[in-house]
């Protein structure tokens, strides 16, 4: 069957396969032919590796999306739509999903991973590839990420380099990842704006409505325009021009009383004068947040002490490293401690985890509550207050970006699959997000909103007394 490919590359997709950096991304609006970018340059590797032994060009890829559904509905749909199965082979649907491609000289294998937790890893330990596509890698981990850069390069074997052949092996390999844009509290952020490590490459596209947009002449007219009705500007600023920022998901939390705006600064400093409070939230991925209230009752989330990429530490281990970290930055403090009342809960060996953090000099205090009400509202209320204009509440962008985002709404109630009006789920989310924020309950609850609370309710619960009236 005669068959073309029709693929024309834009400026920053032509850019991008010419380079050989062993990592390449590519960030930009919605619509802006990013993924058939990606699939086209999978293609590029298979018909530039040099040929084996026996006269064939050999190479394995690894497509990786962090759901099942939407690797099925999306990314091999776009692949199949540029490779479709009547000419380059037939596509196996059972997990893991591949497609072995045979045409002309080319043999090729593409398997189709859904990974979206750290425990995904082990999937890509025992696989040896040519080249991994990150498609909508926003969402991806970067510890799975950084599994991934193991795994390339390793296929075809060098058995298979034909004698005398002096050139790469395999002739070209790597990591390419494609995204809308994330925000900056995320991995691709920290490498491509802050870390820029040795290797790794960058690219951004225009804005969707710029003279210079890309694919436009692939989408319906007016597309850009039509798409913004109705959005907020965060959004319209993610998906249309490609900026960083941040995109609610579920419903937040605190509602829209934070503000980023008005919440959060660059210019949230540590103040010796003042007592350091740290909330601590135990569990597999334990989490520490790091605040102080002024005189006027304004709480400064200066601080958050974390697992690395959300992973999981055994508590004493996390407890030991979180006190070198506050004897390092807050050494002539007074420090608080406050954290999850169910930490006073002994296990099987009769162990509390107060008691772990005891044995490293750690004395952490049972917050006033943990019904998550009551730790809403040590929170919610300095959202809601200011103090000679200022709000009761800011948050450090460089040391607490966790926090940050969780308030952006990564901390958040997750919308229930059912018709009609959107309902949620009582209770937030467990995610990388819901930790840091559980910590930032205990730390304002302990250091004293939990009594002011109080204060509140006693004033309002304070029977009322009648007057006497006179019996005649």
């Amino acid at each position: 069957m005669k068959f073309e490919l029709n693929y024309k590359a834009s400026p920053t997709l032509s850019k991008f396969h010419n380079s050989d950096a062993f990592f390449r991304g590519v960030k930009g609006p919605i619509g802006s032919g990013k993924s058939v970018g990606m699939c086209f340059e999978l293609f590029v590797v298979m018909k530039s590796q040099a040929k084996s032994r026996d006269g064939i060009r050999r190479t394995r890829h690894i497509v990786v999306r962090n759901t099942a559904p939407e690797l099925e509905t999306t990314t091999l749909k776009t692949w199949l739509d540029w490779f479709p199965e009547e000419v380059f082979g037939k596509v196996n649907r059972k997990p893991p999903i591949s497609h072995h491609i045979k045409i002309d000289d080319i043999e090729s294998e593409v398997i189709f991973l859904a990974l979206d937790r750290p425990e995904d890893v082990k999937k890509l330990l025992s696989l040896e590839a040519t080249m991994i596509w990150f498609n909508e890698a926003r969402y991806i981990l970067k510890e799975i990420l950084d599994a991934a850069t193991g795994r390339v390069g390793r296929y075809p074997s060098h058995r298979e380099k034909p004698d005398g052949f002096e050139g790469q092996w395999p002739t070209r390999f790597g990591v390419i990842a494609d995204t809308n844009p994330p925000d900056d509290s995320s991995w691709w952020y920290d490498m491509a704006e802050i870390k820029h490590p040795d290797g790794w490459v960058f690219f951004d596209q225009p804005s969707g409505l710029s003279e210079s947009a890309e694919n436009v002449e692939n989408l319906p007219p007016s597309y850009y325009n039509n798409m913004m009705a109705g959005k907020p500007q965060e959004w319209i600023d993610v998906y249309v021009h490609g900026k960083y920022g941040f995109i609610q998901e579920g419903k937040p939390v605190y509602g829209d009383n934070y503000v980023d705006a008005t919440h959060s600064s660059a210019d949230v400093k540590y103040d010796s004068l003042l007592p350091v409070i740290v909330g601590v939230d135990f569990g597999l991925t334990p989490s520490a947040v790091i605040a102080q209230k002024d005189p006027f009752g304004r709480w400064r989330v200066v601080d958050e002490f974390l697992t690395p990429d959300g992973e999981t530490w055994p508590l004493q281990d996390f407890a030991r490293n979180l006190n070198k970290y506050l004897t390092k930055e807050y050494k002539q403090a007074n420090i608080e401690l406050w954290g999850d009342p169910s930490g006073g809960f002994r296990d099987q060996q009769g162990v509390t985890a107060f008691d772990l953090f005891k044995k490293e000099q750690l004395f952490v205090r049972p917050a006033p509550s943990n019904k998550f009400e009551v730790r809403r509202e040590a929170v919610l209320s300095p959202l809601l207050r200011s103090s000679n204009g200022l709000p009761g509440i800011v948050v450090s962008r460089q040391k607490a970006p966790m926090v940050r985002r969780g308030f952006n709404g990564g901390y958040h109630y997750k919308r229930l699959n059912v018709g009609g009006e959107a309902k949620y789920k009582l209770e937030p989310e467990k995610n990388r997000f819901s930790h840091p924020h559980d910590a930032l309950q205990y730390a304002l609850l302990g250091g004293g909103e939990h009594k002011t609370m109080l204060g509140r309710n006693e004033k309002m619960q304070k029977p009322t007394v009648l007057p006497k009236f006179k019996i005649f």
